[in-house]
């Protein structure tokens, strides 16, 4: 994949990102559900892909939940001497759309590229309420038939953080990890 966000740009972007590959052990809480070895291999991928793209973060705003922060970690050690912080919230674990679209909004604008890594639904629907109609065609039908465990759309927008409401940046590209037979989607 060749840089997709020009450094030039006054842009914005925004990074969506689906946790990766969790496990459903017996006994385990949902909220405390580790990744499992594919997932451990997913996130550092995204990581390495978000550099190749040009879509490194400059702040990461993460659910607390295991497999979030799991893939957070892992992300981070892909992006090296690139990867900022992460700021963890509660409310985004499981959070409905409206929750994550609060979570961007709290963004100071002196963030030029953002990453928020969650849980399905929200992050497809969040992805596609934002998505304009300039939007890349085929990175819409993507993000559109399933977003895998993995997966991140990568959005771009002129606007403030905090007025980001409906159809108000480009999505740009959808990265899903490569798929291999039998795997799951958890």
């Amino acid at each position: 994949m060749s840089p997709l966000i020009d450094p030039r740009s006054q842009d914005k972007t925004l990074v969506i990102m689906r946790h990766a590959e969790a496990d459903a052990p017996w006994g385990v809480s949902d909220f405390d559900r580790p990744l499992t070895e594919r997932g451990h291999a997913q996130a550092p991928d995204a990581g390495r892909r978000l550099l190749e793209i040009g879509a490194a973060p400059e702040m990461i705003v993460c659910s607390a939940a295991l497999r979030t922060r799991q893939t957070c970690t892992w992300v981070c050690d892909a992006l090296g001497e690139k990867a900022p912080t992460a700021s963890l919230e509660e409310r985004l674990y499981n959070a409905p759309p409206r929750e994550l679209m609060r979570a961007i909004a709290r963004v100071p604008e002196t963030v030029r590229a953002l990453m928020v890594i969650a849980h399905y639904p929200a992050v497809q629907e969040v992805s596609m309420r934002l998505a304009s109609r300039d939007s890349d065609y085929d990175a819409v039908m993507d993000a559109s038939s399933g977003f895998p465990a993995g997966g991140f759309a990568v959005l771009t927008t002129d606007r403030p953080w905090a007025a980001l409401d409906q159809a108000d940046a480009v999505l740009r590209a959808f990265v899903a990890p490569q798929r291999q037979p039998g795997a799951r989607n958890a």
